[in-house]
């Protein structure tokens, strides 16, 4: 009868062990996956995604990324405003900027609001002659 106990006990010592091993795996799958919510939510988020570069862009260099990641030529972009496309790339170069009616265009055509456009251009001038 001693041996019994003994061999009920050392079974539930085994089923024990087993159930800490599972619920440990568990834990730790869980922390991963917190993790690594935690890692995407963080690198998603604006102060991360390259929309605030520490180094802004000419009005310019915006327009030809915009334009850029949406596939679009400067040709199809000219036609959708009604204008050149060489006014599209001097908008591009810097040569000259578009009008307020053809940046609000450009918003519209790029499917974000134009204060988007303005906020990614940097507003420091250089003083210096």
């Amino acid at each position: 009868m001693n041996q019994t106990v003994f061999q009920i006990l050392g079974g539930l010592w085994q089923i024990f062990n087993l159930l800490c091993i599972v619920l440990i795996l568990a834990a730790s799958v869980y922390l991963f996956l917190l993790l690594t919510k935690a890692l995407r939510k963080y690198l998603q988020s604006p102060k991360n995604s390259g929309e605030n570069d520490i180094l802004k862009k000419s009005l310019g260099e915006v327009i030809r990324e915009y334009r850029m990641n949406r596939s679009m030529t400067q040709e199809f972009v000219a036609e959708s405003l009604g204008v050149s496309r060489q006014a599209v790339s001097k908008w591009e170069s810097g040569a000259s900027a578009p009008s307020t009616a053809n940046l609000f265009a450009l918003a519209k055509l790029f499917g974000v609001p134009a204060e988007e456009l303005i906020h990614k251009v940097n507003t420091e001038t250089d003083h210096s002659d």
